[in-house]
This record gives structure tokens, C-alpha cells and sequence, in this order.
């Protein structure tokens, strides 16, 4: 019986001495599974949060264009708008002139007519002054007609005459004044036009 047991407990330390062998061979595999595992899935990980900043950075320049775009369209809204005001407001200012311009015709003809009272004409020579006072203060200018070159943008030609006192194609009268406002045509000089 103790021959048994020697030759187990031989047997025992056999195989315990090829257990921890093998146990030995394992344990380098083991430590670089252990090892590569943790690093792969640091790599994951490291892989993962990459894709997510670039996922978040694409995002955030989409945003920032979509942003540029509504303030670039916003800018042009605003700048529209102040244009159409005030170009609504120089028409609105220029439709108001123009109905001066007759009251201003008529005190034209009212100074050019003879009187006897040199007081009634004063009078009406200093209302006159005042309404071209206003009129210079809201950038309204006389358009310069006679003895100028008829210019179509300027002048309204209603005739033509011969007359050797005008160059060609010269201003020899004025029936009506044209006027501008800030340098916009309100109204045209009607004149007449010499040697066409």
C-alpha cells in the first residue's frame, strides 16, 4: 500500500510539475492577451471619442455656415429695406415738390408783370425769395437751360427754330424751369431748340 501511494503521489507530482509547465507556457499568452485587450480597447475607446470630435466638428461648421448664411441674408434684408424707405420717402419729398413748382411758376409770372405798387410787388418778391429759400434747403436746383446744349435728360424739347444768334442743337428758350432734387430730374425744362 505505500508502494501505491508513492507511485500516486508520484504520479501527483507529475502531474502538478506538467500543470505548472503548462500553467508557465500560458502565463506569457495570457499576460499579452491581458496586455492587447486593454489596448485594444483603449484603441476603441480613443477610436470612438476621434469619430465623435469629428462628428461634433462637422456639426458645429454646418451651424456656423447655416449662421453665416442667415446673417449675411438679414444684412441684406436690413440694407433693402433702409433703401426702399428712403427711396419711398425721396418719391413721397418729390411729388410734394412738384405741386410747389406751379405755385412757384405763378409767382415767376406774378414778378413779371407790371404794377404800379411798388409795395404790392416787394411783397410779393419776398414770398417768392421764401419759397426758393425752402425749396435750396430741400436740395431743389434750377435746371440751366438757356444757351446750353439740349440735353435730352435735362430738357424737354416742345420746338425747334432757326436762328443764326444759337449754336446747333443750342437752348434758345425756356418756357417752363426744370428743376432737380439732389441731383434727380423732378422736372424737365420745357424749352425750345435752336438750329436742330
Amino acid at each position: 500500500m505505500s508502494e501505491e501511494i508513492l507511485e500516486n503521489s508520484e504520479a501527483v507530482e507529475e502531474m502538478t510539475a506538467e500543470a505548472a509547465e503548462e500553467t508557465a507556457a500560458e502565463a506569457p499568452e495570457a499576460e499579452a492577451a491581458e496586455e492587447n485587450t486593454p489596448d485594444t480597447e483603449g484603441e476603441d475607446e480613443i477610436f470612438k471619442k476621434n469619430k465623435q470630435i469629428e462628428e461634433l466638428n462637422e456639426q458645429l461648421a454646418a451651424e456656423k455656415d447655416k449662421y453665416l448664411r442667415v446673417a449675411a441674408e438679414y444684412d441684406n434684408f436690413r440694407r433693402r429695406s433702409l433703401k426702399d424707405k428712403q427711396d419711398a420717402a425721396a418719391k413721397a419729398q418729390g411729388d410734394v415738390i412738384v405741386e410747389f413748382l406751379s405755385v412757384i411758376d405763378n409767382f415767376e409770372r406774378a414778378l413779371a408783370t407790371e404794377t404800379a405798387d411798388e409795395n404790392y410787388k416787394k411783397g410779393i418778391q419776398m414770398i417768392f425769395n421764401q419759397y426758393a429759400e425752402i425749396l435750396k434747403k430741400q436740395g431743389v436746383e434750377e435746371i440751366e437751360a438757356l444757351g446750353k446744349p439740349f440735353d435730352p435728360n435735362m430738357h424737354n424739347a416742345v420746338t425747334q427754330v432757326s436762328d443764326e444768334n444759337f449754336g446747333e442743337d443750342e437752348v434758345c428758350q425756356v418756357f417752363q424751369k426744370g428743376y432737380t432734387l439732389n441731383g434727380k430730374v423732378i422736372r424737365h425744362a420745357m424749352v425750345a431748340v435752336a438750329n436742330p
